[in-house]
């Protein structure tokens, strides 16, 4: 009887949070309506690739005729190319952007998170490879340090920031869970909103074990739930390739978190999702919108520095390829999405899927 109770409370509890967040989300243009109406006069579709080797190093030297894409497996013509490598004669604009997760993590990680990012950023006199912006996220506010290349700048603004002071705990039980969903998701618009006015390509190396997937068999779905997480994905979906953001989820736990079922469990919904009816809140994950959007998860190391330099690599070499999406039998069809590179013992790394709309929705 107690464990129904709990399941009961918990079940309310989750669908009042999705009633609290819808409430936030109404005052943004979240609606897959309103914003396709905007963008339907423009189906191209760009994809930053990389491609590495069987040891996971960066690959340049590549051309057009190397690559083939396939969209909802069947084959595209690419429409145009372009390499970027330390070779390149017209580099193309890219900033790094590092958000330190201070909401879903518990202090004394953040402590040592803190710690080994001070010491990447202070390296080689502070001389940072790439322009690069700092975010800290807590349960009161995301501060923003804007883009340089001087690593000290972002070490300083780290260390005067007082992220220790939190709210919001992880042991807090369902309603603390709720809650660091809501503000996470809210921390991503806002990081997906500044890369937008952003040129080129960002890479957004989020440190953090990820928000609460509040997914499981406990928990049942409306119909009404459904449609806002199915229309919350799809325009994160599209925000974020739109705004060239590759994703990376850098999970300060590591180690922690790798004796646990949790470093995989994200794993059972990277599928992407079609409709309503099959979707879920995990759907939602970092973890998710991370590898979906050509980025990597990291999850299996204490050593943050390092995991940092990883994602970095990708900034090496990369190719951008676009190609015209075809006509959709309906709004927000979603498209499965891969590229294949024609040399043996080669792979290639970019988004998942999008979401397509009708080419009749443009008024002619």
């Amino acid at each position: 009887m107690r464990l129904r109770l709990r399941i009961v409370v918990a079940v309310s509890c989750f669908l009042s949070l999705f009633a609290f967040v819808r409430q936030v989300f109404a005052q943004q243009p979240l609606s897959p309506s309103e914003a396709s109406a905007a963008k339907v006069s423009d189906h191209r579709i760009w994809l930053d690739v990389v491609v590495t080797d069987k040891s996971g190093n960066p690959v340049s030297g590549l051309q057009q005729q190397d690559f083939t894409i396939l969209d909802s497996k069947q084959p595209d013509a690419i429409l145009s190319f372009s390499a970027t490598d330390a070779a390149s004669k017209a580099a193309d604009p890219m900033q790094v952007i590092f958000l330190i997760d201070a909401v879903n993590i518990g202090v004394e990680s953040l402590g040592v998170e803190r710690t080994q990012l001070d010491k990447f950023l202070r390296r080689d006199g502070g001389r940072l490879q790439l322009p690069t912006a700092m975010f800290v996220f807590t349960d009161r506010a995301t501060e923003a340090q804007t883009a340089t290349r001087d690593g000290n700048v972002l070490a300083d603004f780290l260390d005067s920031d007082k992220t220790g002071l939190r709210t919001i705990d992880r042991s807090q039980g369902f309603y603390g869970a709720a809650d660091r969903l809501n503000l996470s998701l809210r921390a991503i618009e806002q990081l997906t909103a500044y890369a937008g006015k952003q040129p080129g390509r960002k890479l957004l190396i989020w440190i953090s074990a990820g928000w609460p997937l509040l997914s499981g068999p406990s928990v049942q779905l409306t119909e009404k739930n459904q449609e806002w997480l199915f229309n919350t994905i799809v325009e994160l979906s599209r925000a974020l390739r739109e705004a060239r953001v590759t994703l990376y989820s850098v999970d300060p736990l590591g180690l922690a978190d790798a004796a646990t079922s949790r470093e995989f469990f994200y794993e059972e919904f990277l599928k992407g999702v079609p409709s309503a009816n099959k979707v879920q809140s995990g759907n939602l994950a970092l973890q998710v919108l991370a590898t979906q959007s050509g980025g990597r998860v990291l999850n299996s190391s204490n050593d943050i520095a390092k995991l940092i330099a990883d994602c970095l690599l990708d900034a090496k070499a990369y190719y951008t390829l676009s190609f015209d999406a075809p006509p959709a039998d309906h709004p927000n069809e979603y498209h499965s999405l891969q590229v294949k590179v024609d040399k043996r013992g080669l792979i290639a790394r970019t988004r998942t899927g999008y979401y397509a709309e009708p080419y009749q929705s443009v008024g002619r």
